[in-house]
């Protein structure tokens, strides 16, 4: 649904549909790890063919969200699932941890391809095109490390010199609304968890609670039908517990911590915006103090107000987009997870209400034959 769902003004083809699916595991004398196909069909110019298939691990899939990130650093970019799984919840390699996985990855790459500035980053048509050797080969290309070194000098001298001066209301409100965001996102997935744990608990205990009916019912002869009519509603309900258990975790779950994992990307992108911010404020501060070399000065302050703009100008329809998105996703899983919980609910006193109704037949009939003479 979520592919099919735009937040432009106005109608759009989409002209870029890609599908992750057929994972496969591979095993090394030095790891073990799985591979996915990503599937691309496209009526876009700039692709040689209309069609791709490739295989890409989830490391792969970590290089392009650092790419994006770099290329664009005041962008919301799409989390991707961790690569540490909560303990207690799945194994990894399991079946269910790999099916997971491969919805996380199968959304990181569509929500890359319905954005109207991501689409078009030339890493990531490369993600989508090139076989495994032509994409290690372009990895290879990266920033080297000196580069990488410069940046995280910047990034660390930045945040040293402390709050920014200069910044623009709107972003401190962002700030805030992120905090508090974060905060309550957080709760209601650390709630969650614990709702399907013990959701899981009581499902385990109910399968043992049937069958013992059942043994019972051996026993007593005059109450057997009654001992087997509870076990039967009990292994109904079980199954509507199951898969009340199945919509939690395919629906609930994911998009909770999808937005756990959002709120630290957008922590991160105001703090970005923040630091070219900062860097800008400090070269002001440096011309205030300068008696000369103001005309070297005046000419990176304007190249700065620049780069300000163009990163606030970035976060700003990205952050409407973003709000838009969460809003719309939070919508549709609390409204699934209702009516979910309206239909488990149902079934559940449908079949006790069965139940009842059979045994008040059995209590008149036993009336009846006793009244008679």
């Amino acid at each position: 649904m979520i592919n099919e769902y735009k937040f432009e003004d106005g109608p759009e083809l989409r002209d870029l549909f890609i599908t992750v699916d057929d994972p496969e595991s591979h095993i090394t004398a030095i790891e073990t790890f799985i591979t996915y196909r990503v599937v691309t069909k496209t009526s876009r110019g700039e692709f040689d063919s209309s069609e791709y298939e490739v295989r890409r691990r989830y490391q792969d899939f970590l290089w392009l969200k650092s790419k994006l990130e770099e290329a664009h650093p005041t962008l919301i970019i799409p989390p991707l699932p961790e690569k540490f799984i909560m303990k207690g919840m799945v194994e990894r390699f399991s079946d269910e941890f790999i099916e997971t996985r491969r919805k996380a990855l199968h959304k990181f790459l569509n929500r890359i391809a319905d954005h109207p500035t991501l689409t078009f980053n030339e890493d990531f048509k490369i993600f989508l095109t090139a076989q495994a050797w032509e994409l290690s080969s372009h990895k290879k290309q990266g920033p080297g490390l000196l580069s990488r070194m410069g940046q995280t000098v910047r990034a660390v001298a930045s945040s040293v010199r402390g709050a920014v001066k200069n910044r623009p209301e709107m972003f401190t409100e962002m700030n805030n609304y992120m905090e508090t965001f974060s905060q309550k996102i957080n709760l209601l997935d650390k709630i969650a968890h614990r709702i399907y744990k013990e959701e899981r608990d009581y499902f385990n205990e109910m399968k043992e609670y049937g069958p013992i009916h059942t043994l019972w019912s051996a026993s007593e002869e005059d109450i057997a039908d009654s001992l087997k009519g509870i076990a039967s509603c009990i292994d109904r309900c079980c199954k509507a517990t199951e898969k009340r258990m199945a919509g939690l975790s395919e629906n609930l779950l994911p998009i909770l911590h999808e937005y756990v994992l959002y709120s630290e990307i957008l922590m991160g992108v105001l703090k970005r915006r923040d630091q070219i911010q900062g860097e800008l404020d400090s070269k002001v501060d440096a011309l205030a103090n300068k008696k000369t070399e103001k005309d070297l000065f005046s000419e990176e302050i304007g190249k700065l107000e620049d780069k300000v703009e163009r990163a606030n100008n970035a976060l700003k329809a990205d952050w409407d987009r973003w709000k838009q998105n969460m809003q719309w996703d939070m919508r549709s899983t609390f409204t699934n997870v209702a009516e979910n919980n309206l239909r488990y609910y149902e079934e559940c006193l449908a079949t006790w209400e069965s139940f009842l109704a059979s045994q008040t037949v059995d209590l008149h009939v036993d009336e009846d034959s006793e009244d008679r003479p």
